[in-house]
């Protein structure tokens, strides 16, 4: 694909001003309003494709200062517009990376839905889903933005983390965080999954499932899954939650990766036959209700 085709730039407006001025710059707007639902300010994502420029392979999104550190010194670009603008909601912003590890792949489209009917199609059609609902807190619909990548790539490699000490080590491997805490709601420690891709089918995982007991551990180690240590509802009162992974078989390589904090979300990703692990990942405490599913 000519580099021509790559997203090369990512901006941020919630002025009429600012609309302009970035058209006027050439970047080109996202028509979805990243506000959709809450009230607040109309927020777009623009964007720009340049010949010759590096390509953006990573976004990611920090709804709390202490995302912020680990973004800034694995030298992520700071989109300085806070996508709650004018409502009440969690400060989100919108940051971007130019990597070049072999688990960097250019990206080349951008989407955003405000519906859960809309997500498994994209799922379908080779979209990903980044992890952070962008009217986070904000009480307006569940806003996501899908990336459409150069090639065709799966997951390869999963690990969580459970604090924010890890955070540059692991963006520097090539990790990409799924900005939504595991364990919202639930009062325990910030927890989140994360994920590498490859364009590489032999070293893809093909099956993802959650533990929450004893005897499903024994069930799913017998079944050759491979155990994440990290407790996904570490901090809280509720059971003890782990994410497991597999890499045996060559016929369903995982895609996509997603956390479902939307209810309206848990039928269509099941009606649209992707992997559903009916296990919410707060079991036995009091946090949001959270479903891993996978496609």
């Amino acid at each position: 694909m000519a580099s021509g085709q790559y997203i090369t730039k990512l901006h941020v407006s919630t002025t009429k001003d600012e609309e302009e001025i970035l058209g006027a710059q050439g970047y080109e707007f996202i028509n979805a309003n990243l506000n959709q639902g809450a009230g607040g300010n109309q927020v777009l994502l623009w964007h720009k494709k340049e010949c010759g420029n590096r390509p953006v392979t990573r976004i990611q999104f920090s709804f709390s200062n202490s995302m912020k550190s680990g973004l800034a010194e694995a030298g992520y670009e700071l989109v300085n517009r806070d996508l709650n603008a004018g409502v009440c909601g969690d400060h989100i912003f919108l940051w971007y990376f130019y990597g070049s590890t072999e688990f960097d792949i250019p990206i080349v489209n951008l989407q955003v839905t405000a519906d859960a009917e809309e997500e498994p199609a994209l799922l379908q059609d080779g979209w990903e889903r980044l992890g952070c609902d962008l009217n986070r807190n904000a009480a307006g619909n569940f806003i996501y933005l899908w990336v459409k990548r150069e090639k065709l790539s799966c997951i390869c490699e999963l690990t969580a983390s459970v604090d924010f000490d890890s955070d540059k080590h692991l963006f520097e491997l090539g990790y990409t965080r799924v900005d939504e805490d595991a364990n919202r709601g639930a009062g325990g420690n910030y927890v989140f999954l994360w994920y590498r891709r490859t364009t590489d089918k032999s070293k893809a995982l093909t099956a993802l499932n959650i533990s929450t007991s004893l005897q499903e551990e024994a069930k799913l180690q017998a079944e050759g899954f491979k155990k994440l240590s990290i407790n996904l509802n570490k901090g809280t009162s509720g059971k003890d939650v782990y994410a497991w992974h597999k890499k045996e078989g060559c016929e369903s390589q995982i895609r996509a990766m997603l956390l479902l904090i939307n209810s309206k979300a848990w039928n269509e990703y099941q009606k649209a036959g992707s992997n559903f692990v009916e296990k919410n990942l707060n079991d036995g405490n009091n946090g949001w209700i959270i479903y891993l599913a996978y496609k």
